[in-house]
C-alpha cells in the first residue's frame, strides 16, 4: 500500500482514458463504506493505459473466508487476516483510482473548448465541488493505507506467535481463537497482545566495555591466504593490539603487539627466521611469545601475552578469552558444489553490534540498497523472517535466503538468484543458481569492527581465473558496503546521545532480535544461552 501511495504523491503522468459518464457505487464490509468509481459497464475504464496493472486486481469480495462455528482457530485467523490485507489492498487501489478520474474530470472543465459553452460561476461551481471530492477522496486513501498498515501488523503478530509456539493451546481457551467478526478479531488480537508484552530491547548511550565472557569463544581475525610466511597482521581484537604471524613450522601465532623492552608496536618490524623482530632494538620473539633472541645486551627470560591460535579451513582463528577454549572450532566451508570467489578484510568505523544488526536485517534492502543489488526489486506488502521456535537460522518471506547467526560474531546466507541483481523464486530451493556469503565482524574496539567477507558462487567458476577479479569483487563489496555504513554510522551517533536503536522491534526484526538477547544472555553468565537449541 505505501508503494501505492507513493504514486499518488509523485507527480506521475497518468494518461488514463475517461468515460463519457461515471456513476458511484458503495459496498459495505464489516462496518466500513467502499467508494470507487466504475465506467459505464462497470469497469475502471474502457480504453487501455499504461497504468493498467495497477489498478487490475480482482475484486477479493467474492472469496470471503467461511469458517463454520462462533470461533476459529489461530490458523483460520491468519487467513482472516490475510484476507483483510488482500480486501485492502483492493479497495485502496479504487481510491486511487477515484483522484486520477477526479484529476480527469479538473481537466475537462479547464478545457478552453469547454469553457466557451459555460459561464464563469458554472466553472468555479464545478471546481468546487471537484476541489470537496478531492479532499474527500485523498482522505480515504490516507485511511486505507492506515488500515493496510493495521491489518499486516496483525498478521505479522499472529503468525509471530504461531511460529514461535505461543499459541499452545488453540482449541480450548478463548484468548487463543477468534471470531470471524472484525470487532471480534480486533478485540481477541488486542486481548492476546496485552497477555504477550512486547519484548523489549535497550540498546542506547555510549557503547560500554566489552563484558569478558564474550571474549570466550573462538574469533575468526584472518584469512590463510592472507598470511605468507615472511608477513604479519596486526588485529585490534576487545581494545587490545596483537600481530599475527607464522613460526618455523608455518602455524601462525597470535602474540601481544607490543615489545616487552620499550612498547614499540612489533608490526612494524619484521619476521626473521619464524620470528617477529621488534624495529627497535631487535629483539625476537616465537609465535608462543617467548623472546628468543636479544641483541647487544644480556640475555634474560622475557615473554609477552600469547593467545590460543588456531588454522582450520582457510581462517585464522584466536581465543581471546580467559576461561580454557572449547576443543571445537565451527564450520564455516561453503556449502558443498560452492567455489570461492573473493575473501576480502575492511575496518569499519562501527561498533561490531551495530554491523551485526544490520547485516541479519534484509528488509531495508529495497530502501537502501536501491544503486547496488536490490536495485528494481519491489517493496513487498509483509516481509517475515521464518525460524524455528528456538534458533538463529531461518529464511526471508518473500526473498529467496536463508540466514543464520553463528555465535559470537559471524552471519552465513545463501542467497537464490538468476543474474546479478535480480531474485528468482521462493526460496532458495526454487532457484538454479546461488550466491553464498560469510560475514565476520570481529570487535576490534567500541567503535570499530574488523570485517572478513567471503563470497562463494555455485555457478560461473570460470570467474576465478580472471585477472583482477578480486579487485572487481572489492569494488562491488564496498559500494554495498558504503550504503549501509551512512545509516549504521548515523545510528551509532546517536545511540552514543542516548538514542535507543532497538526502540520498537517489528516482526521482520526476529533474528537481530535473537542476537541482542543471545548477546545479554552471554553478558549475564546464564548457563543456557537461549536459540542455541535447533539446528
Amino acid at each position: 500500500m505505501s508503494a501505492i501511495a507513493t504514486a499518488a504523491a509523485l507527480s506521475l503522468s497518468f494518461t488514463l482514458c475517461r468515460s463519457s459518464k461515471f456513476t458511484t457505487r458503495r459496498g459495505v464490509r464489516g462496518g466500513f463504506g467502499v467508494f470507487a468509481i466504475y465506467g459505464d459497464e462497470g469497469g475502471l475504464g474502457d480504453k487501455k493505459s499504461p497504468w493498467g496493472t495497477l489498478f487490475d486486481v480482482e475484486d477479493p469480495r467474492a472469496k470471503v473466508p467461511q469458517h463454520k462455528g462462533k470461533f476459529v482457530d489461530v490458523n483460520q485467523a491468519i487467513e482472516v487476516a490475510r484476507y483483510d490485507i488482500q480486501y485492502l489492498d483492493w479497495r485502496a487501489r479504487q481510491d486511487l483510482l477515484t483522484i486520477i478520474f477526479l484529476h480527469d474530470k479538473v481537466v475537462d472543465v479547464l478545457n478552453p473548448l469547454a469553457r466557451e459553452y459555460k459561464s464563469i460561476g458554472t466553472v468555479k461551481k464545478e471546481l468546487a465541488e471537484l476541489q470537496e471530492e478531492l479532499a474527500q477522496a485523498h482522505k480515504q486513501v490516507h485511511i486505507s493505507e492506515a488500515r493496510v498498515g493495521a491489518a499486516v501488523d496483525k498478521l505479522a503478530y499472529m503468525e509471530e506467535l504461531v511460529n514461535d509456539r505461543l499459541l499452545q493451546d488453540r482449541n480450548t481457551t478463548e484468548s487463543d481463537s477468534t471470531s470471524l467478526s472484525p470487532s471480534t478479531f480486533t478485540n481477541t488480537f488486542d486481548t492476546v497482545k496485552r497477555k504477550m508484552p512486547r519484548k523489549s530491547l535497550n540498546v542506547s548511550g555510549p557503547v560500554q566495555s566489552y563484558h569478558p565472557r564474550l571474549k570466550n569463544f573462538w574469533y575468526p581475525v584472518a584469512f590463510s591466504a592472507d598470511l605468507k610466511d615472511d608477513t604479519m597482521a596486526p588485529i585490534d581484537c576487545f581494545e587490545e593490539p596483537w600481530v599475527i604471524f607464522r613460526g618455523k613450522d608455518g602455524k601462525p601465532g597470535c602474540v601481544r603487539n607490543t615489545c616487552a623492552h620499550r612498547a614499540c608496536p612489533l608490526d612494524l618490524g619484521s619476521i626473521n627466521d619464524g620470528r617477529i623482530q621488534c624495529p627497535y632494538h631487535g629483539w625476537e620473539y616465537s609465535t608462543d611469545g617467548t623472546c628468543e633472541k636479544m641483541p647487544s645486551t644480556k640475555f634474560v627470560n622475557v615473554k609477552i601475552k600469547a593467545l590460543p591460535c588456531f588454522e582450520q579451513e582457510g581462517m585464522i582463528w584466536i581465543w581471546p578469552g580467559n576461561d580454557p577454549p572449547t576443543p571445537t572450532i565451527p564450520s564455516l566451508q561453503p556449502p558443498a558444489g560452492f567455489t570461492i570467489h573473493a575473501e576480502i578484510v575492511m575496518d569499519l568505523p562501527v561498533e561490531h553490534g551495530l554491523l551485526v544488526d544490520n547485516l541479519l536485517d534484509l528488509a531495508h534492502a529495497p530502501f537502501t540498497h536501491t544503486s547496488t543489488f536490490a536495485k528494481g526489486w519491489s517493496v513487498p506488502s509483509l516481509v517475515k523472517f521464518l525460524t524455528p521456535a528456538s534458533g538463529l537460522q531461518g529464511y526471508w518471506d518473500p526473498y529467496p535466503i536463508d540466514m543464520e547467526f553463528r555465535p559470537p560474531c559471524i552471519v552465513l546466507s545463501t542467497i537464490g538468484i538468476s543474474k546479478p541483481g535480480k531474485l528468482e523464486g521462493q526460496n532458495t530451493r526454487q532457484c538454479s543458481t546461488h550466491l553464498h556469503q560469510l560475514h565476520v565482524c570481529l570487535p576490534s574496539s567500541r567503535q570499530k569492527t574488523r570485517l572478513l567477507y567471503r563470497m562463494s558462487l555455485d555457478f560461473a567458476p570460470v570467474l576465478q581465473y580472471i585477472p583482477f577479479m578480486q579487485y572487481l569483487w572489492r569494488h562491488f563489496a564496498e559500494k554495498v558496503l558504503n550504503e549501509d555504513l551512512r545509516l549504521v554510522v548515523g545510528q551509532q551517533e546517536r545511540m552514543i546521545n542516548g538514542a535507543n536503536v532497538w526502540n520498537w522491534p517489528v516482526s521482520y526484526d526476529k533474528l537481530g532480535v535473537r542476537y541482542r538477547l543471545w548477546r545479554d544472555a552471554v553478558e549475564k553468565g546464564a548457563k543456557h544461552l537461549p536459540f542455541m537449541n535447533a539446528k
